[in-house]
């Protein structure tokens, strides 16, 4: 059951929430809506998969052209965005974590390897720099 305060609560709220979309709190007209911040970050996780392949020592004996198989992202998590890189445009920050296995011509288990990145994304366009390695069941840096 209603109490006679629950009903004029939701149409204040509605009230507000209408006012809001009708004012400053809607995007002005031209300017691009970002639902998503994360947006774009997928393909840039698989451009980071191929420079692995490509570079880490795990991934160096190439079978067939491939040097390391059973890629597996283990974490993302979002990372505090500083004054400073809010300042150069920064809307996204976050540190991610991928393992992966070598692979040998016999066809057992190559070497295992991992590696952690930082992403940030700034005028739309994602950015990948190296991090520390990650605790990869919370995610946090160590």
């Amino acid at each position: 059951m209603l109490s006679e305060f629950h009903v004029p609560r939701r149409i204040a709220a509605a009230g507000l929430s209408a006012l809001c979309l009708l004012s400053a709190c809607a995007p002005k007209h031209g300017e691009p809506v970002d639902t998503d911040r994360y947006a774009g970050l997928s393909p840039q996780i698989l451009v980071w998969r191929t420079a692995l392949e490509a570079h880490h020592s795990a991934c160096a004996l190439k079978v067939n052209g491939r040097g390391c198989e059973a890629f597996q992202v283990t974490c993302k998590a979002a990372q505090a965005i500083t004054s400073a890189e809010r300042a150069r445009g920064v809307s996204a920050k976050l540190v991610a974590a991928m393992t992966f296995n070598g692979r040998s011509p016999d066809g057992s288990g190559g070497k295992l390897g991992s590696a952690f990145a930082i992403f940030t994304k700034a005028g739309g366009v994602w950015a990948r720099i190296e991090a520390a390695p990650v605790n990869m069941t919370s995610c946090a840096l160590i």
